[in-house]
Order: C-alpha cells, then structure tokens, then sequence
C-alpha cells in the first residue's frame, strides 16, 4: 500500500525537478503549511525521480504540489486531509496563504493532469486507460458512516423533493451524466442532508440544469459537461454554499464555526510536525518531518503556531 504524492519545482530558468514521496499523500497540506523555504530544503535533500513526469495515472497520484518559483504560484491538490474537510476547508486556505505571503495558491481539480496543463504539457499522459465509471453506493440513513463527524459521502439533491447520500470511494455522480437520475429513483430518499459532505451535486431536471462541486479532486473535472449533452452544467469548485442555495433546504450542513476551525488545524498541524517519543514507533508523521533537523521541525513549529494564531479576526 502507498498514498504517493508528487512534488514538482519549477526553477527560475524554467527547469522541472521532480520529487515523490510513497506517503506523502496524507498530511501533504499541513507539510506545505511549513512554507517555502522548509518545503524546498527537505524536498532537496532527496533525490530527484529520474525519467519522463508523469509515471503514473490519475487514480495513483492521491496528491501533488508544484512550486512554480518563476511565477510565484503554487498548485496543489490532495485527496484526503484538512483541507478537504468541509469544516477545515477555509481555515486551512488562510493559514496556508499567510504560509507562502505573496505567492498565488491555486488548487488543481482535476488533479495531476491539472499541474501537467499548467506547465504547457499534455494532460492526457495522465489519463488511466481504462476510464469507466464506477458509480458510488447509495448509503442508507442507518448507515454507520454517516455519524461521523467528518463522513465520507456525497450529497445529491434533485429537484426540490429528493436527497440522496453516496459513498465517497469511487467516482463523483457527476460522472455518470442524467443516467444517475434514473439510478438513484426508488432508492432511499433522506428528505434533508444536514452533515458535512466532501462533495455534492444538484440536477434540476425540470430545467435541465446541474451543478456540483468537490473538496478534492477528480479526474477530468473541466470537461463534465460533455457528460450531458443537452444540460447546462456548473462547476462551483469548492463552494457548496452554492449547492445549499438551490437545493430548497434538502442540503442544510453544520455552520462552519472559523475561530474552532483554526484552533483544531493548528492543533493538526503541530502534532503532525511534532517530534514523535520512541515509545511511539508506529505513529503516522509526516514524511517531512521524518528526515527534517531538528532545528528546522523547532522552526516550522514555532512558525505554524504564530500563523494560525496570528489570522486577523473577521469583524
């Protein structure tokens, strides 16, 4: 088992250095969060991947990250974390922002071959050859993963009368175009979704109208439309504010409390950088933190405290 990440540098004459990093994947936020001088020292002191980028497919690469240091932007995506957390989303983008100051951050959702088309290479040689769909369970309202604080499913509200909760394991119900209407008819209908989703999508057949969004990324994010032919389609990237507002109160998700959201990152962030006690040997830590001195984990930890204690309260 991996969770590979990727880490791309773009040099200022224009030259790539790639890195990777077998678990990598998770925690790859909360790395970032160290900023860039950190993050460019500890992906140095590895060695560079040999050969031609990418190596592998969309659905192998959980995460990526390029630092661009010509224009001063970085791009990023990961599938799993804080950030992808509905409510963690906005928190970790303003401590991550006051992370990299004067930087552009840009997240990538359609994952690696979003990094690839933002070099001016070809995304397809990120493509999986098989491109079928596998369309997500549909979860019962016993179901046990819906009681977690942060569950793994997607919400799909149709018209103004039907909310229906998928598994988050496969792909977005974006994918399978109007036949998901048909799909999900006589499955259980949960009347209101009022827990955090990781995704979500909202047809209004009536009008021929979706729309839809992710925390996370998903293979040919930008080219959806094609999927229903006929529809008006669209992306609201991130922002499931936008799903709340048409779904007609079937999707209603806990309020997003900022001044919480901060302190548990900040809380998330130092344990993942902090020094692990040998009696702890199998305890997950960032592969950062693993090689990194101990001055620098001393630094980045001092850092990461000032910068999610130091955001500039909203009035």
């Amino acid at each position: 088992m991996a969770n590979w990440a990727t880490f791309v540098v773009v040099s200022e004459d224009g030259g790539l250095d790639v890195y990777e990093a077998r678990f990598g994947a998770v925690g790859l936020d909360l790395d970032l969060l160290a900023g860039l001088d950190a993050v460019l020292s500890l992906l140095r002191a590895r060695p560079q991947v040999q050969g031609q980028w990418p190596w592998r497919g969309d659905s192998a690469c959980e995460a990526a990250a390029l630092i661009d240091l010509r224009r001063k932007t970085l791009f990023l995506f990961t599938w799993e974390g804080a950030i992808t957390r509905m409510r963690h989303r906005a928190a970790a983008w303003e401590v991550l922002s006051r992370a990299w100051p004067g930087w552009e951050l840009r997240w990538t959702y359609d994952g690696q071959a979003e990094l690839l088309a933002c070099l001016g290479l070809d995304p397809e040689k990120s493509r999986d050859p098989d491109r079928s769909v596998y369309p997500e369970l549909v979860l019962e309202p016993d179901d046990e993963e819906l009681a977690g604080r942060d569950p793994c499913v997607r919400v799909v509200t149709i018209g103004t009368d039907r909310c229906h909760l998928l598994s988050a394991v496969n792909d977005h119900p974006i994918t399978e175009g109007p036949a998901l209407v048909n799909r999900l008819a006589g499955t259980p209908d949960h009347g209101v979704c009022a827990i955090a989703a990781e995704s979500g999508i909202h047809v209004d057949p009536e009008r021929r109208r979706v729309g839809w969004w992710l925390l996370n990324a998903t293979a040919e994010a930008g080219e959806m439309a094609a999927r229903w032919p006929g529809w008006t389609v669209e992306f609201w990237h991130d922002r499931w504010e936008e799903h709340v507002r048409v779904a007609d109160g079937r999707f209603a998700p806990p309020p997003v409390n900022r001044e919480q959201a901060l302190a548990e990152l900040r809380s998330e962030a130092l344990e993942h950088w902090s020094p692990r006690r040998a009696s702890e040997p199998n305890e997950r830590i960032g592969w950062m933190q693993a090689i990194a001195p101990e001055a620098l984990t001393d630094a980045v930890i001092a850092n990461i405290s000032a910068l999610a204690g130091a955001v500039v309260p909203v009035s």
